[in-house]
């Protein structure tokens, strides 16, 4: 159990870094997609189609491969440390492209009539922003983002199709060796962080309670 709870850190040292950067990044990638500029516009949701079409275990496979197999040099070094960064920036680009999405929906689900009273009352667009619409924003995006953060979790053991030894790769050779607890032992990591997420989230929804939209 040891060795199994220290493999699930690596787990959770991917979900954590492709929080801290996919959620900004997403967020910055839903101006993108709302530009005026069709050409930012464009480009931006076509990014966005693109890693949202096809498998995050593809984009891993890829990112980490590709620099070498076009003779581009090795991009992530050698050893653990290489193939745990290729995979957290696959998990980023994946992640934040879904945010995105999330955010973009949240925006444009406030009405514009509010922008509008805040222009009125000669706010300017970031005071709009800040104390109009980012408020209903995080009360409309709370329970899609919790689906997309506890998928998050589950998807992190995609990481050992570059040799990552996360919690399930490690259950594996155990049951290379004729041990199956292991492999059910996984499911239990797995179910009591989501089972935290879960009621987090809940006590999240509860405290925006009083914000009706």
């Amino acid at each position: 159990m040891g060795r199994l709870a220290e493999s699930f850190w690596l787990n959770c040292e991917i979900f954590l870094l492709t929080l801290l950067f996919a959620l900004p990044l997403g967020l910055i990638i839903s101006f993108g997609s709302m530009s005026r500029w069709q050409p930012l516009s464009w480009f931006t949701k076509t990014v966005v189609w693109i890693i949202r079409g096809t498998p995050l275990m593809l984009q891993i496979i890829v990112l980490f491969y590709a620099p070498g197999l076009l003779g581009w040099g090795n991009w992530w070094g050698s050893g653990t440390s290489g193939r745990f960064s290729a995979a957290v920036v696959a998990f980023v680009i994946n992640y934040s492209c879904y945010f995105s999405e999330i955010f973009r929906g949240g925006i444009q689900g406030v009405p514009v009539g509010q922008t509008e009273a805040g222009q009125v009352l000669g706010m300017t667009k970031t005071q709009i922003f800040f104390k109009i619409t980012l408020l209903q924003v995080i009360k409309r995006i709370l329970p899609p983002m919790g689906n997309e953060i506890i998928t998050l979790i589950k998807d992190t053991s995609l990481a050992r199709i570059i040799a990552n030894k996360e919690i399930i790769m490690m259950a594996q050779e155990y049951s290379a060796k004729g041990l199956i607890w292991p492999l059910f032992s996984t499911g239990v990591f797995f179910l009591v962080f989501v089972g935290t997420l879960t009621l987090l989230f809940m006590w999240f929804e509860k405290k925006l309670d009083y914000f009706r939209i």
